[in-house]
């Protein structure tokens, strides 16, 4: 940890020049004064600067000079804030995002907050909370930051239609749009929401594929392209309104998916020739329903309903070939449907100003059911768990309380018992229980004003992909990977500290460190014939330090703009099961920052900006070969015109030049394991222009 320590002394130092720059004071937060959040599904309580030190309010007069279309504009400038979508996996309980609508999270997992904001026009927006540490009447999720969007409940009636198109030099252009109609009349709304998406990847282009030999002379120097790209039609309904003395929100949607990706290395019709193509079709749908209702002075009861589903086909076929010699073609298919249920409810009791107590319970069933074959030169190969049924039912019970000690010092603590039955079927057969308790503390401390430490101690358990439990293929590397009925839940003890320390209005420097000790870290796992799988490795550990720096720039001379910094140091740590040696744990970024500066030009109303990630990159290590790839100097310019209030033009930028595969593959996984080959990619990705017309009627 020496590295990060270095990393944490730095920071601390620019923290501390910072602070020394900022006078202190109530008048360093403008519009962002102090208030209590109203309880209950419809309650608008007024601002109150005397109350909960803990939260800040920002009006829409704080974003007038950004000129918002949209609540995700202004919540994407609420200084300190990044929206978190959450990891969208089973369950609800420690799944969901950190951005609250009406004190409340959206009514279905899928139905994203920020997708919900995006979609909420700017004028809606009685003003934004922004919550840390805990307040009256609000789940956290374990998050000790989220927003809480408050909308305006007088009648309008509007209709919002998109245009959007992705341009690329030399790749696959998409286009799409989508129209939107809200009506809201007091505290009952609806709208349907008729959307044309796109799918793009921006690592696409063409380049040289070159192999080696072990001594590392060149064997193979071939010409490489690959492009990928994809969309969606589909249709969302949304209510909201009082029923039977308590509020239902409720959420439907349905849609169709489709997403297309090849790579070739070689000269078509070449003796050298290598190939990867993949399909996928899918059909979605689901629907939210939450229900809140007050029981009693002080009393409120929380309830929700989710239920989602998906059918899926796809099909994978490739080629190697090398030095002249062709490989028989593979092909992968594979066909199934999914789906999760949720039954969720708990109780919220305000006992006072000060203590807030929470009760309830949880239960889902969720279920992959899938079919898959694979062949290799037309003979069909026998895959472990190839055509399997896994299915999960699952229970959790939890207890959590917030205490406000003071306007300086927030407590929070809680209790989660989670049962689960993991069943599986078909092709393999496999049934096991698991019993976890997940206790969590947090602590929010404001020393004074514009100053904040937070400290969280948790037991995160990680949330099984059912995909791993049935055979995959990547023959992008060349990769076939059988299931795993043995999976088991990966554990974290998560100890995390952050300090902030706000300035010049919009100015925040944030330094966080987080140590996870890591129990069955899921990983890659060798099995018997040359094949591999996801699986648990052992014990591991993650520390990281992030560091997020936004220094408004009126104070230098440059009105309405902003310096940002933003960056996560991660470094692992686990025993590789192949090679019984240190490395990291597959899939972790080290490090990606990212630097930018956006300016508001009033006068022209327009703004700009530019973001530079000047590293980034991953690896993953398998029982056979280790790859990854690397990329610098990624660069995204945006500008947006909003010449009325109900009518924007945006045209954005993407330019990445320096885009590098790497893999070794080894002849042997009998440590040394010898080197074999290794094969580097090194690509110039397309560069592309994104454009977006909104307008609002």
């Amino acid at each position: 940890m020496t590295k990060t320590m270095l990393l944490a002394s730095a920071a601390a130092l620019f923290f501390t020049a910072g602070a020394a720059h900022a006078a202190p004071g109530a008048a360093d937060a403008p519009q962002a004064a102090q208030a209590p959040i109203p309880t209950g599904p419809t309650a608008t309580a007024p601002l109150d600067d005397s109350a909960q030190k803990g939260v800040l309010v920002f009006t829409p007069d704080f974003f007038a000079a950004q000129r918002p279309n949209t609540a995700l504009d202004m919540v994407d400038r609420v200084p300190g804030f990044t929206a978190d979508d959450g990891a969208g996996t089973r369950g609800f309980e420690g799944s969901v995002g950190n951005i609250l609508i009406n004190n409340n999270r959206p009514a279905s997992k899928n139905d994203a907050g920020t997708d919900v904001l995006e979609r909420t026009p700017a004028s809606q927006v009685e003003r934004i909370e922004l919550i840390r540490g805990g307040a009256p009447g609000i789940d956290m999720q374990g998050y000790s930051v989220v927003v809480n969007v408050i909308l305006k409940t007088t009648a309008s009636r509007q209709s919002i239609v998109t245009w959007n198109a992705s341009l690329f030099d030399g790749g696959h252009d998409v286009y799409g749009g989508s129209y939107q109609f809200t009506a809201k009349n007091g505290d009952r709304s609806w709208s349907v929401l008729l959307s044309d998406g796109t799918s793009t990847s921006d690592s696409n282009g063409v380049g040289r594929d070159i192999i080696r030999d072990a001594s590392g002379a060149v064997k193979s120097d071939l010409p490489f392209a690959n492009d990928g790209y994809g969309g969606g039609d589909s249709i969302r309904l949304n209510y909201s309104g009082p029923v039977a003395g308590g509020k239902l929100e409720a959420t439907a949607q349905y849609g169709i998916h489709d997403w297309q990706e090849w790579q070739e290395i070689g000269v078509t019709g070449g003796p050298d020739r290598s190939y990867s193509d993949y399909a996928e079709d899918t059909k979605s749908g689901e629907l939210g329903l939450t229900y809140i209702r007050p029981l009693a002075p002080k009393w409120t009861l929380e309830s929700r309903l989710i239920h989602q589903f998906e059918s899926f086909e796809n099909e994978a076929t490739g080629r190697e070939s090398s030095l002249g010699v062709a490989a028989p073609e593979a092909r992968f298919t594979s066909e199934g449907d999914s789906s999760e249920s949720i039954l969720r409810a708990l109780v919220r009791h305000e006992r006072s100003a000060a203590i807030t107590i929470e009760a309830g319970g949880e239960v889902a069933y969720n279920m992959l059911d899938t079919q898959q074959a694979f062949t290799l030169g037309g003979t069909a190969v026998d895959l472990p768990s190839a055509s399997v049924k896994v299915e999960e039912l699952r229970g959790e019970a939890f207890v959590k309380g917030t205490w406000r000690v003071n306007p300086r010092l927030t407590l929070e603590g809680g209790l989660r018992l989670e049962t689960s039955t993991i069943k599986q079927s078909g092709d393999a057969s496999a049934k096991e229980s698991f019993f976890y308790p997940k206790p969590r503390f947090q602590v929010t401390w404001t020393p004074k004003a514009n100053h904040q430490v937070r400290f969280r101690f948790e037991r995160e358990l990680g949330q099984l992909d059912f995909g791993d439990f049935v055979a995959s293929s990547d023959f992008d590397d060349g990769n076939v990977h059988g299931g795993n009925v043995d999976l088991k839940p990966e554990q974290r003890w998560i100890s995390e500290v952050t300090f902030e320390r706000r300035f010049w209005g919009e100015g925040i420097v944030s330094i966080g460190y987080r140590h996870d000790e890591i129990i069955d870290v899921i990983d890659r796992l060798p099995l018997d014939g040359g094949l591999s799988a996801t699986g648990n490795i052992g014990n591991g550990t993650l520390d990281k330090l992030s560091v997020n720096i936004v220094v408004p720039t009126d104070k230098w001379g440059i009105k309405g703009g902003r310096f940002t910094f933003k960056n996560d140091w991660n470094e692992t740590h686990v025993t590789d099961p192949t090679t019984h040696q240190d490395r990291p744990i597959s899939d972790v970024r080290p490090t990606q920052a990212n630097i930018g500066f956006q300016q508001d030009i009033t006068a022209w109303k327009t703004q700009w900006g530019i973001n530079w990630l000047p590293k980034l990159g991953l690896e993953t290590f398998d029982p056979d070969q280790t790859s990854g790839w690397r990329g610098a100097g990624y660069l995204e310019g945006f500008v947006e015109y909003k010449p009325t209030p109900t009518l924007s033009l945006r045209a954005q930028l993407n330019i990445w030049d320096d885009f590098v595969i790497r893999r070794t593959v080894y002849a042997d996984r009998a440590p040394p394991r010898p080197v074999a080959f290794t094969e580097e990619r090194d690509i110039n990705p397309n560069t592309f222009v994104t454009l977006k017309l909104r307008k609002t009627f």
